[in-house]
C-alpha cells in the first residue's frame, strides 16, 4: 500500500534546552508535546548526519519506544519526517514498540545507519509523565558526544523543518511493509530478533530443566516494555508457567508504577520475595527494558555486585565460554568487578556514566562485559544494556551450578571480598543549588589529598574524574567528584543526567569488606562513617534543604 504524501517545508524557531543528557533528550511530555518541539530535534539530527556519520537519505533506519505516553504520536511525526529526509526504509516495531536492547539488536543485525529509540528510560510515564528520545549510531549503540552536541547545536540555528503531509497515520499494528512517499516503512516484530540472539548465548535446556523441577520465578515487567519479551522467552521458550511474568502488558502510564526496578519502587517484587513461599528467582526490568534487579528469596543484589558475579562465572554460559577479554564499568560503580578482572587476568576500563562510553572499547575487541551501579549490565552481544540478557544470565548460572541467587553471591563474597555499596539520591534540588554543592566540592580537592578526614579515612586520591578514550583518544572531563581513601573506601558525587526535574544529587559510597564475618553488617551500618562524611564534606543538608536523601539503594 502506498501512502501518498506532500513534501512540506515548515518554519520554525529554535527551543531552548534541546542538548541531550547521559542517554538522550528527556523532559516532560507537555514539552515535548509543544508544536515543533520534537520536530526541531529530528530535523536537527537528519542535518547533521550527513557530517558525522552518513547522509540519511538511501539509508534504513530503525524505530520504536518503550509504548509511554505521547510513544504513538511521536513515531507517526519521525516517519513523515524521515520520508521527507529521503531515508528509504524504516524497520519499525509493532505498534511502535521497541525495547532499547532489541533496537540495538536489529540495528546490528540488519545493518541499519542507526536507529531513533523514544524512550525516557526508569522516568515516570503518562500525560504528566516523561518522555525522551535518542540516536543510536550504526554499532547500536548511544551517539557519542560528538553527535549529540552537534544535534543540539543544530537545534539553536533551525528555521525549518522537512515533514510529508496530507497522508493518514501508517498502520503499526499490522506486521508488513507499506510506502509512505517514496518511503518504504516495514512494522516487524519487535521481539523476534531479541529473542533469537538471546538463544544464542544461553543453554536454553539447562534454563528449560530448571522451570521443570519445579524451580519458580516471578518477573515484574513493571507494566512497561519488557513485558512481551520476558513473556515470549521464560514463559513461551522456556516453559515457565503463565504468570511467571507479572505487570506485563506495555502501558502508556506504565499502569501507575514508576518503572525503575530498585528496591524502592520495585516494592511489589520485594514483597512477593520475601518469606519461605516466594519464588526461588525475582527480576524486574524498567520502562525500556535495559536496566534489571536480581533477587533471590529474602536477598537482593546490588547492580555491581551483579557485574562482578557475571564477570566470575562467564565460562559457564555457552556465550562467554572462551572467556572476557576484558570488563568495564562506569566510575561511580563499585571496584568488585576490577578484583574479578585482576584474577582472571584481564583489563578493567573504568569509564564516565553513559552506556555511550563502552561502545569504543566493545568495538574494539577490548571488553566483552559492561555494567553501572544503575541497575544496567550487559555485553558485546548488543550496544546497549540489556535487562532480559541480564536475567537470563542468572537464570543460566542457577541452573547450572545448582546454587541459588543467595549461594552465588556468598561464594562470591566468600572468595573476593564484598564491596559494600550504597547510592543516595538527593532528588529535586534547586540546578542553582546543585551546582553550588559542586563547585564547591571541586574547589576543596587540592587541599584534601593526605587529609584524614575520619578514623580510618586518609584520603588518597581527590579529583574531578575525567577519561581519555583508549580507542579514539576523546576526552570527557567533569565527570563526578572522587575520594579514594588508602582503606580502599570511596566517596563519589555527581549531578545525574537523566532527570527532568530540578537536579538529582547522587552520592555513592563503598567501602571493602574481606571479613566474612562482616558481611552480613547492614549496609548503612557499615557504611555510616561515610555516609556523615558526605554530608558534612559537602554541606548537602544544608545546601539542598533536604533532611536526608529521597532513595537509597
Amino acid at each position: 500500500m502506498t501512502l501518498k504524501a506532500v513534501l512540506t517545508v515548515q518554519p520554525t524557531t529554535p527551543f531552548a534546552g534541546q542538548r541531550p543528557g547521559t542517554s538522550g533528550l528527556r523532559k516532560k511530555v507537555t514539552v515535548f508535546a509543544q508544536s515543533g518541539y520534537l520536530e526541531n530535534f529530528v530535523q536537527a539530527l537528519f542535518d547533521v548526519l550527513p557530517a558525522v556519520q552518513a547522509s540519511p537519505q538511501g539509508q534504513t533506519l530503525v524505530l520504536g519506544g518503550d509504548g509511554r505516553f505521547h510513544n504513538r504520536v511521536a513515531v507517526q511525526t519521525i516517519l513523515r519526517m524521515a520520508a521527507a529526509n529521503g531515508v528509504a526504509r524504516v524497520l519499525v516495531g509493532q505498534d511502535g514498540l521497541l525495547s532499547t536492547p532489541a533496537a540495538s539488536a536489529v540495528i546490528r543485525k540488519r545493518g541499519a545507519l542507526g536507529g531513533i529509540i523514544l524512550s525516557a528510560s526508569h522516568n515516570p510515564g503518562g500525560p504528566d509523565g516523561d518522555f525522551g528520545i535518542k540516536y543510536n549510531i550504526a554499532n547500536g549503540g548511544p551517539a557519542p558526544e560528538k553527535v549529540t552536541e552537534a544535534i543540539f547545536a543544530r537545534t539553536q540555528t533551525l528555521s525549518t523543518y522537512k515533514i510529508m503531509s496530507g497522508t493518514p497515520d501508517v498502520d503499526l499494528s499490522r506486521l508488513g511493509e507499506s510506502w509512505l512517499g517514496e518511503m518504504v516503512v516495514q512494522v516487524i516484530d519487535p521481539v523476534d530478533d531479541h529473542a533469537e540472539l538471546m538463544q544464542q548465548l544461553f543453554d536454553f535446556d539447562a534454563m528449560r530443566a530448571w522451570f521443570q523441577a519445579g524451580h519458580r520465578m516471578r518477573y515484574d515487567a513493571m507494566g512497561a516494555v519488557g513485558g512481551p519479551y520476558a513473556r515470549r522467552v521464560l514463559e513461551g521458550l522456556l516453559g515457565a508457567p503463565v504468570g511467571t511474568v507479572v505487570n506485563g502488558e506495555p502501558l502508556e502510564d506504565f499502569g501507575g508504577h514508576h518503572p525503575d526496578p530498585n528496591p524502592v519502587h520495585a516494592a511489589e517484587l520485594m514483597a512477593a520475595m520475601s518469606g519461605a513461599a516466594a519464588p526461588d528467582f525475582g527480576a524486574a526490568s524498567d520502562g525500556d527494558a535495559d536496566r534489571n534487579m536480581i533477587l533471590g528469596r529474602d536477598f537482593a543484589v546490588t547492580p555491581s555486585d551483579s557485574l562482578a558475579i557475571l564477570a566470575a562465572n562467564a565460562t559457564l554460559v555457552p556465550g562467554y565460554r572462551a572467556g572476557l577479554a576484558g570488563v568495564a564499568r562506569s566510575m561511580p560503580t563499585s571496584q568488585a568487578v576490577d578484583v574479578v578482572a585482576k584474577a582472571l587476568g584481564v583489563a578493567a576500563f573504568e569509564t564516565p556514566t553513559g552506556w555511550k562510553f563502552f561502545g569504543n572499547l566493545l568495538d574494539a575487541g577490548q571488553a566483552t562485559l559492561c555494567g553501572e551501579e544503575s541497575y544496567g549490565t550487559s555485553s558485546n552481544h548488543v550496544r546497549e544494556k540489556d535487562g532480559l540478557w541480564a536475567v537470563l544470565f542468572w537464570l543460566n548460572l542457577q541452573a547450572v551450578t545448582g546454587k541459588s541467587v543467595e549461594d552465588l553471591v556468598r561464594a562470591h563474597w566468600a572468595r573476593f571480598g564484598r564491596h559494600v555499596y550504597s547510592r543516595h539520591d538527593w532528588e529535586g534540588v534547586a540546578v542553582a543549588k546543585a551546582d553550588q554543592l559542586m563547585a564547591a566540592l571541586r574547589a576543596k580537592l587540592p587541599s584534601l589529598a593526605g587529609q584524614t578526614l575520619a578514623p580510618g579515612l586518609t584520603v588518597r586520591l581527590a579529583d574531578d574524574f575525567a577519561y581519555t578514550d583508549p580507542i579514539d583518544g576523546s576526552v570527557s572531563t567533569g565527570q563526578g567528584v572522587r575520594l579514594l581513601f588508602e582503606s580502599g573506601a570511596r566517596l563519589v558525587f555527581r549531578l545525574s543526567g537523566t532527570g527532568t526535574e530540578g537536579a538529582t544529587l547522587r552520592v555513592y559510597l563503598e567501602r571493602f569488606e574481606p571479613d566474612p564475618a562482616r558481611h552480613d553488617v547492614p549496609v548503612q551500618d557499615a557504611l555510616a562513617d561515610l555516609i556523615t562524611l558526605a554530608d558534612v564534606l559537602a554541606d548537602i543538608r544544608h545546601l539542598t534543604g533536604l533532611p536526608g536523601p529521597t532513595v537509597v539503594t
